[in-house]
């Protein structure tokens, strides 16, 4: 017995045709979910002193923009100079990680976190000699540490670190010299995401949760049945 066609009115057709045009939005907006945007670190290599009265500004997404200022200071009378190095950001939410004290510079090992967990200030001492003996500072004679960077890119917050070498040389029982080195820099493409001390490239952590690209494109019969119950 032969079957006829049913006949299906305008109006349904209209709303099978929404149906379908819901689902496949529906579909495109799982999969724009499921896709986080990709994680990519920028990194420069480099190798510039910072000599006492010397200052080295750091264009750290080398946008043709300064964004921090760090500064090889020397004042000095008779016998004896008051010497430090200092790092500070150009606009007051740009920061330089601290440790211990606000307003000292952390002196980071290859990797620590730079991150939304940690705390930063706009001008951080990195190092403070008086009679030349360090008062303040943790970067007197270090080698491959880093300044861990939170600055902006068009008004959102992104991570980055600075490699430096910091080198004291005496002169006399009350005088010290600092020479600072800057061996490399990067950031974090992606904001306010974490970066890892020394990190100069490879992916994000970011992972795909839940059913997976796999199942999406397969479809719904590649869920478990106690998943599709849920």
């Amino acid at each position: 017995m032969k079957r006829q066609p049913a006949n299906l009115s305008e109006s349904l057709h209209q709303r099978l045709n929404s149906y379908a045009l819901a689902a496949s939005a529906a579909g495109v907006g799982i999969l724009a979910l499921a896709l986080p945007a990709e994680a990519k670190i920028i990194y420069s290599k480099t190798d510039k002193l910072i000599a006492p009265h010397q200052s080295l500004n750091l264009d750290l997404d080398r946008d043709g923009k300064t964004d921090f200022k760090i500064s090889n200071g020397a004042t000095c009378a008779t016998d004896m100079c008051w010497t430090w190095l200092s790092a500070k950001g150009v606009i007051p939410s740009n920061g330089v990680q601290v440790g211990g004290y606000d307003g000292v510079a952390a002196a980071l090992k290859p990797g620590s976190y730079i991150g939304p967990n940690r705390k930063f200030s706009y001008a951080a001492v990195m190092l403070d000699m008086v009679w030349g003996q360090t008062s303040g500072g943790y970067w007197a004679g270090v080698n491959n540490r880093y300044l861990g960077l939170k600055f902006q890119i068009h008004g959102q917050p992104h991570y980055g670190w600075a490699r430096m070498n910091v080198d004291v040389t005496r002169e006399g029982s009350y005088t010290a010299f600092i020479a600072a080195r800057l061996t490399g820099y990067a950031y974090e493409t992606i904001p306010n995401k974490l970066i890892i001390a020394g990190k100069t490239h490879g992916k994000g952590a970011n992972t795909l949760h839940g059913a997976g690209l796999r199942q999406l494109a397969r479809g719904a019969s590649a869920i478990p049945a106690s998943r599709a119950k849920q």
